[in-house]
């Protein structure tokens, strides 16, 4: 019996001894973050048939494989391909590890703070896009120096040059005039009214963490302005292996942009600091004789400090401060040459604001705010024969809380928000000083109604000291059929306050502008509607494609438009509407290394008055942002991009042409320390100026027409990053 008891223990060696030699390679793939098994990533040994799946446990195993040296590559949906070369034969006494890294993402693990909810971006009913990461990153690279190219670039966004000589330029969201959007900075208002005009040419990117867009009305927990949507700029944040990032860029239209930003977090105090010098010269690339960049010189400093007293208490102290020297205009004179009567442009500009958070967090996802600002702007323009100018000062605090339990999420708050501007240049005997001051409360809550249903409603009641009452209700509803299709149908009402700070105010200087009599005058008062759809296609293990369609309406109730009346302009309000319609399609295909991005605009955009329509000037009906990509991660991208604008009806009657924009970036990076970056921005070479003109007149007295087309031509910019 004992004999035949040891024949079966030797068989039995026999046979694991024969089975772990017929392996000559084993290995288990998992997830880098979590370490659980990927069930379904392939393995394969290039330029051979060798190849596998990975079963339940992640792991693939292969037997006789030839002598030699091989590259082997494993994929799996959602993550980066890694790349191995391994030799053969081999000893193993245990599979080999391979971490599959997920690839970044821009609609995964992103937490959104417009919302001021927890959620992460796809679990939001509310849309919201984010320009975040790499994004960020390679937008940032273009200028450097201001976030005009990272909006203008975006779907349903254009940017409006408001100066031919100067350079200023509002946003536009789905057509309607920059008046009607926030700019926020953390979720502060730091650039509305008077220091708004040059505010998106003075906010250099290096410094933000992620950039969030809600087109539509976002008046619930913004109150105001939010009409056709707002920018909310985040900054960065601390961190524990932070240090020191600089960036040098120049470009051939002579500017030259330096910033540096330092982060660090110790125990419970952590500190963030971006310094930036923006200079450019007066550059003419048509020889008109006029600037199509201004001459300028530009210092920002923000400072910021984060104390955390326990670990469930924070304070935040953020200073910004901004000066900058701007003079466009006639090109000789700037140089220094004897010039008789030149024309010119000059803004001068002192920016500071304050930032202050205190948040306590409790036990039940129960959390107080408090936030304020102070901010103080100071502006003078001066032309050859005109002077402009004035101080702004303006502050926001607020209180809120949030809770979370169960399916619902909670929050509500009061805010003050003040604004005066007080003129001190021009005509001072008719100043147009105002003085607004609004207090408001809300209340919003996000309810999961079931396993596919998300709802999201919110109330807000704001008083305005001239204005009145204004209650805005909104609501936003999701619904999730499957992983891969996701609908948003949200709307709600909105208002602003009137002010003479418009683009067509600011397009002439604020010249004969007469005041606005809040006695004479309401409020305008608007309200639209969002359908989003969303879906999400893998076809086959490496080719993704993501679509996204918005269609759009808003209406705003008589609309304040400026109008001439002799040798005066006076803002009117006859009884009328502007409406806004159409469609945004996003369309993002993945394919290993490339990126592939499609964006199309269609904006209808129409201004009613006594029953009679009209279009909206400067309004590209139709516009397409095309991108496409190629990207080794962390070692080197380039991408090829195509922007369409199709011709825009101008305010002087006349239409302007339709015209295309191509541009060229990349980036190249050695370790993780040192990157060099270069463009070629405009390469064909694209300017109103040569398919149009940019004035009338002589260049003495021009009368400038719309700039509805860029003015600067073909730049090359490249510079360096470190890391230190």
């Amino acid at each position: 019996m004992k004999y035949l008891f040891g024949l079966m223990l030797v068989l039995l060696w026999t046979n694991e001894a024969f089975t772990q030699s017929a392996v000559d390679y084993q290995v288990q793939i998992i997830d880098k973050e979590s370490g659980q098994p990927l069930p379904g990533a392939t393995l394969q040994f290039l330029n051979t048939t060798l190849a596998a799946v990975a079963d339940e446990g992640g792991k693939v195993s292969f037997d006789s494989i030839p002598s030699g040296t091989y590259n082997i590559e494993v994929r799996f949906l959602g993550y980066r391909t890694a790349k191995l070369e391994r030799k053969f034969p081999q000893q193993q006494t245990q599979p080999e590890l391979v971490p599959l890294h997920p690839q970044e993402s821009e609609m995964e693990a992103i937490v959104v703070q417009s919302m001021r909810s927890s959620r992460v971006i796809e679990d939001i009913p509310t849309r919201v896009e984010v320009i975040a990461g790499e994004e960020l990153a390679e937008k940032g690279n273009m200028k450097p120096g201001d976030i005009r190219m990272l909006l203008n670039e975006s779907t349903g966004i254009q940017t409006q040059q408001t100066s031919a000589t100067s350079y200023n330029s509002s946003i536009r969201i789905q057509g309607l005039d920059g008046k009607y959007t926030q700019l926020l900075r953390d979720g502060l208002p730091l650039y509305a009214g008077y220091s708004g005009g040059l505010s998106l040419m003075q906010i250099p990117p290096l410094d933000l963490a992620q950039v969030e867009v809600i087109k539509g009305s976002a008046s619930t927990l913004y109150g105001g302005g939010a009409i056709a949507g707002l920018v909310n700029l985040i900054s960065k944040r601390p961190q524990e292996d932070g240090g020191v990032d600089l960036m040098v860029n120049g470009t051939s239209a002579l500017g030259l942009d330096a910033s540096a930003f330092y982060s660090e977090q110790f125990e419970s105090l952590g500190t963030t600091l971006f310094v930036s010098y923006n200079k450019g010269n007066a550059y003419d690339p048509s020889s008109v004789g006029l600037t199509a960049i201004p001459e300028f010189e530009r210092f920002t400093v923000n400072p910021k400090v984060f104390w955390n007293p326990n670990e469930d208490a924070e304070w935040i102290l953020g200073l910004n401060w901004t000066r900058e020297d701007r003079l466009g205009g006639n090109l000789d004179y700037i140089e220094g040459d004897s010039v008789n009567d030149p024309y010119f442009e000059r803004n001068e500009t002192d920016r500071f604001s304050t930032q202050l958070s205190f948040q306590k967090k409790w036990e039940g996802n129960r959390v107080l705010e408090f936030k304020n600002s102070l901010n103080f702007f100071d502006r003078k323009i001066s032309l050859h024969d005109y002077q402009f100018g004035g101080k702004q000062f303006s502050s926001f605090s607020e209180l809120n809380f949030q809770m979370q339990s169960g399916k619902t999420e909670w929050i509500s708050g009061v805010n003050l928000w003040t604004e005066n501007f007080d003129q001190n240049r021009g005509d001072l005997p008719d100043p147009l000083d105002y003085q607004l001051n609004t207090v408001g409360a809300f209340v919003q809550n996000i309810w999961n109604m079931a396993e596919v249903w998300t709802l999201e409603s919110g109330f807000r009641l704001d008083y305005q000291n001239d204005y009145g009452l204004f209650p805005l209700p909104r609501l936003s509803l999701m619904v999730e059929p499957s992983e891969r299709l996701t609908f948003r149908l949200g709307g709600g009402l909105g208002y602003k306050s009137p002010t003479v700070f418009s683009e067509e105010a600011e397009r002439i200087s604020f010249r004969n502008v007469q005041p606005i009599d809040p006695s004479q005058f309401d409020a305008e008062r608007s309200a639209g509607t969002n359908l989003d759809i969303n879906y999400k296609l893998a076809l086959g293990e490496e080719l993704t494609l993501n679509t996204n369609t918005l269609f759009f309406y808003t209406q705003i109730q008589d609309p304040l438009l400026l109008v001439s009346e002799g040798s005066e302009f006076k803002f009117r309000q006859p009884e009328g509407q502007v409406q806004t319609q159409g469609l945004e399609l996003n369309l993002k295909w993945n394919y290993r290394e490339w990126k592939l991005f499609f964006g199309y605009t269609f904006s209808d955009v129409e201004e009613r008055q006594g029953g009679i329509s009209k279009e909206y000037p400067l309004v590209a009906k139709h516009r397409l942002n095309n991108v496409l990509m190629y990207e080794k991660h962390e070692e080197f991208w380039i991408g090829l991009e195509a922007y369409y604008f199709s011709p825009q009806l101008l305010n002087d009657g006349q239409t302007g042409q339709s015209y295309w924009i191509l541009g060229l970036m990349s980036e190249k990076k050695f370790g993780e320390n040192i990157s060099i970056f270069l463009n070629f921005e405009n390469f064909l070479d694209t300017r109103q100026t040569a398919f149009d003109t940019i004035y009338t007149g002589s260049i003495s007295n021009p009368q400038f027409r719309d700039i509805y087309a860029p003015v600067d031509g073909f730049v090359i910019n490249g510079g360096v990053k470190l890391h230190l």
